[in-house]
């Protein structure tokens, strides 16, 4: 018997390889304000959340003035060689096989509408979503609001919804919404960070996370 009706993905570290890629843009925006610089796990950490959120993290107090400036930085950064980022092995076929089996796909991401537009479109995966939330709709994770959106959108119930994230925010959503996590350690946090969030189980691949889905849509 199915579990599941709606399966959710976040975006970057969980479809989308783009870890290095944001850790990069953030120590780059910092180096650029003469701001302490932080280490690859602080820059990950925040990964998921709003950007006005998670740049405030690496904003001195003394200098709250200057957070636009930190903002702009890292959007230029971030644009830079953003082509060069591509989707996970198995992205496509994953997204593929899972829609095969009747069930809703969507997104819930921290980026913003415009970022994930373009970046949907350059992977050329869109048609693989039957809907996408992003901060500029929601409130940002780990809120539990856009999967309550997508849940409502398709009319189905939290507890036949299941959330795919590499960090512990998108796992602490799924928990607020009352929907099961999958945590995916190839992205953002680790395991051992996903762990604590009591997901149903953690996956290393988009593969690993194909054998273990879809006897469950079944």
């Amino acid at each position: 018997m199915r579990e599941y009706d709606l399966v959710v993905f976040d975006w970057d570290g969980t479809l989308m390889d783009s870890t290095g890629h944001i850790v990069h843009a953030i120590q780059q925006a910092c180096r650029d304000l003469a701001f302490p610089v932080p280490e690859r796990e602080a820059a990950s950490h925040v990964i998921g959340l709003r950007l006005a959120d998670a740049m405030q993290q690496f904003c001195p107090e003394q200098q709250a003035d200057r957070m636009p400036d930190l903002i702009d930085a890292f959007r230029r950064h971030y644009q830079a060689n953003l082509d060069q980022v591509t989707l996970f092995d198995a992205a496509r076929e994953t997204l593929e096989a899972i829609r095969a089996h009747g069930v809703f796909v969507a997104i819930a991401t921290g980026s913003s509408r415009a970022g994930l537009d373009r970046a949907l479109a350059a992977a050329g995966i869109a048609e693989l979503f039957d809907a996408t939330r992003t901060v500029d709709e929601c409130h940002s994770k780990p809120h539990p609001d856009m999967l309550l959106q997508l849940t409502d959108v398709f009319g189905v119930e939290c507890r036949r919804t299941l959330m795919i994230g590499d960090t512990s925010h998108d796992l602490l959503m799924a928990n607020h919404a009352g929907c099961h996590g999958i945590g995916i350690s190839h992205g953002a946090h680790a395991s051992e960070h996903l762990q604590r969030c009591q997901p149903r189980a953690i996956v290393h691949s988009l593969p690993e996370l194909a054998s273990w889905l879809l006897p469950r849509l079944c």
